[in-house]
């Protein structure tokens, strides 16, 4: 499950920058030397010093000395491990910090290695080990100053210190929300590009699908026609290869178009050819061969993106005829009724056993999703009266 702050600056980066922000967060961070080494440094520069300087000053026992100076260099030595074991390491700090309240009881600066040992353990995900040890040592500290009534544990001072404490802890969990987000930003930035690739494939497949599949189908046709014809009516063979060669022309003119839309260079050579619209279904209803084929085409006009799709759709479909239904006559139909653009191929084959299932093969399947783009439907299954029918319809709004 994403993390919350991760989740609301995601929203407000998708949303344009809301609430103040403009585009992603920078994910600029320190060197890793630099978070390691310069807490290590500032900590030791101003506990170890005073440490030795308050044994010099006060009236301490050697004992008591030994133990000011060694809790003063636990803390700097213990953050020297704190990326690799964050836990572990604001654990043994706390504890240290707590001792130092009690040894040196002259006051001095603030333990400032526990404020690095929290701010560093909670952007290293060890929230737990943080808020438990250092929680608990300052319960005990206060609870046994309470109990051994030492006067140096004022409120005042308890206020301050427990406020210190979480203004640590707000830093560290401010540290660590922020990467979360920029963690969160680039999965989902990486999961959209994904996601663009592959539609893109799809796309792709889909075009080269519906281009081969006809194309090839009229091809196989023709040929079976030129053989057939050869030493009979060889004017008639002559025809069938002179369709082949403007079929395969014409595929393999749209065949290297979907594929300069591969190159990434802006410089492809390959020839624009125009995306297919309705004003091309006639040249393809007369091109079809082996089976008779009726258009009736009432659409006036449309967006390119539907003219695409209806156009794709009525090729499949016809391509499907000629390959499987074994029929003598198809009908390809186009009007507007209730808003909405309406396509129908028919044909008197041996249509289906049962209704097309939700996917069908490549071609249904592309079919389906070239109507469900653009918001529409489509439906395949045997017509009532025998054959097979292919319904499609998209909606007019905003494709007109």
């Amino acid at each position: 499950m994403p993390h919350p702050h991760a989740y609301f600056a995601q929203q407000r980066w998708a949303n344009g920058g809301g609430g103040g922000w403009h585009g992603p967060p920078s994910d600029w961070s320190a060197p890793k030397w630099v978070t390691l080494w310069i807490p290590v440094l500032v900590s030791f520069v101003v506990q170890v010093p005073f440490a030795i300087y308050t044994v010099r000053t006060a009236d301490l026992t050697p004992r008591e000395s030994a133990v000011v100076v060694a809790l003063a260099f636990v803390g700097p030595i213990a953050l020297i491990g704190a990326r690799r074991f964050p836990g572990p390491v604001v654990a043994a700090v706390a504890l240290a910090s707590g001792l130092d309240l009690f040894v040196n009881q002259h006051g001095g600066p603030p333990y400032l290695a526990l404020g690095f040992a929290i701010v560093t353990s909670i952007a290293r995900g060890a929230r737990v080990w943080a808020w438990a040890s250092v929680g608990a040592v300052w319960v005990i500290s206060v609870g046994a100053a309470i109990i051994l009534a030492r006067e140096d544990f004022t409120p005042g001072r308890v206020a301050a210190t427990t406020l210190g404490i979480l203004i640590m802890f707000g830093v560290g969990e401010g540290i660590r929300s922020r990467r979360d987000a920029v963690a969160e930003y680039r999965r989902l930035t990486s999961q959209r590009e994904q996601s663009e690739v592959q539609m893109e494939r799809v796309r792709i497949a889909r075009e080269l699908h519906d281009v081969l599949a006809h194309s090839l189908s009229q091809i196989n046709v023709q040929a079976g026609v030129g053989l057939h014809l050869m030493a009979r009516q060889p004017e008639k063979a002559a025809e069938a290869l002179a369709s082949i060669k403007e079929t395969s022309k014409t595929a393999l003119d749209e065949v290297r178009s979907v594929l300069g839309a591969l190159r990434s260079d802006g410089s492809s050579d390959a020839p624009l050819v125009p995306e297919p619209g309705l004003d091309r279904l006639a040249p393809l209803v007369a091109g079809i061969r082996g089976v008779e084929v009726s258009l009736d085409n009432r659409i006036e006009s449309a967006s390119k993106p539907v003219q695409l799709a209806l156009y794709r759709i009525a090729q499949e479909s016809l391509t499907n005829i000629t390959r499987h239904a074994n029929a003598h006559h198809a009908t390809v139909r186009l009007w507007t009724a209730d808003g909405s653009y309406h396509l129908e191929v028919s044909d008197d084959g041996a249509g289906a056993a049962s209704p097309a299932s939700e996917t069908g093969g490549r071609g249904l399947l592309g079919m389906r999703e070239r109507a469900e783009l653009l918001g529409g439907k489509l439906s395949a299954g045997p017509a009532d009266g025998g054959g097979f029918r292919v319904s499609a319809n998209i909606p007019m709004e905003g494709f007109s």
